[in-house]
């Protein structure tokens, strides 16, 4: 069948910078198999496939998958999913309420007289906290040393739906020296059941902080432009910790695709809003 694509960047206004994502609607009907072989196929971190919904209020169910398997939630796919949604409804502006795996997040978007730009944000699911891990053996799986640690701001798994370890490094010059070892990041993050190490470094009392995201695919290291489900929970961590309630990120710099997520505290819950860009419209045979 011939299915309608969007191509996205998202968390970013300016096209080919961002994260990417691709978009099939009309997903109802394409089996778990070929929905994992056509992302292996755009080679992007995440693509996501719009079908109808299974759970009761829900607008439309969201399954997004990475190369290596189907994923509960992730930030950048439900915000680029829910502007493309949008753009395919003919809706200017819209509040969804998006089924995924980890459960429903309410989502709202508000797309341009063009059609081509956007913002969106949504609720993440609130924030629930696992073990704090060993900041030595944390940098030392990020290519540090002990010396860059934040020396007040351990390492913490935290979830908002996906699991990341959140690890606060002392400067933003550490920040850049960061070289993760594939086998060390693996003997971190696999016991945490952890998805992403999620290295920041923080200015609470500024609402900034800067962002790399690593994690693992198929045996390698792959670094991510911009991480959505790992903004909501650096935001929860760092209010239980500065009382931060607003959050300003900056990632994927040293990757020359610069994006920008902005966090706020709402009803208990972190909410992650961010802009998104249409790159390329077309049809897909699935």
């Amino acid at each position: 069948m011939r299915r309608p694509v969007t191509w996205l960047d998202v968390f970013t206004s300016v096209p080919l910078t961002g994260n990417q994502l691709a978009v099939v609607h009309d997903a109802d009907g394409i089996d778990d198999g070929t929905m994992l072989a056509f992302a292996r196929e755009t080679r992007l971190s995440e693509t996501t496939f719009v079908q109808s919904a299974t759970q009761p209020g829900a607008d439309y169910r969201n399954r997004i998958f990475a190369a290596p398997h189907e994923l509960p939630f992730a930030g950048h796919p439900s915000l680029g999913t829910a502007v493309a949604v949008a753009r395919a409804r003919g809706e200017r502006t819209a509040a969804y309420l998006q089924q995924t795996q980890a459960g429903l997040q309410p989502i709202e978007v508000e797309v341009d007289a063009d059609g081509d730009a956007a913002r969106a944000s949504m609720l993440q699911e609130p924030a629930s906290f696992g073990p704090q891990a060993d900041p030595a053996t944390t940098m030392a799986a990020a290519g540090l040393t002990a010396a860059d640690a934040h020396p007040d701001l351990p390492p913490q798994l935290v979830s908002t739906g996906q699991p990341h370890l959140m690890a606060p490094v002392r400067d933003a010059a550490a920040l850049r020296r960061a070289d993760p070892d594939r086998a060390a990041m693996r003997a971190l993050l696999e016991p945490l059941i952890a998805l992403v190490l999620y290295l920041v470094a923080v200015d609470p009392p500024a609402q900034r902080a800067s962002a790399r995201g690593f994690f693992l695919d198929r045996g390698a290291i792959t670094e991510d432009p911009a991480t959505g489900s790992a903004a909501g929970p650096l935001l929860a961590y760092l209010r239980e910790r500065t009382g931060t309630t607003a959050l300003t990120i900056d990632q994927g710099l040293e990757m020359g695709r610069p994006s920008r997520i902005d966090c706020a505290w709402e009803d208990d819950r972190p909410r992650v809003s961010g802009d998104v860009v249409v790159v390329a419209d077309g049809h897909v045979r699935l």
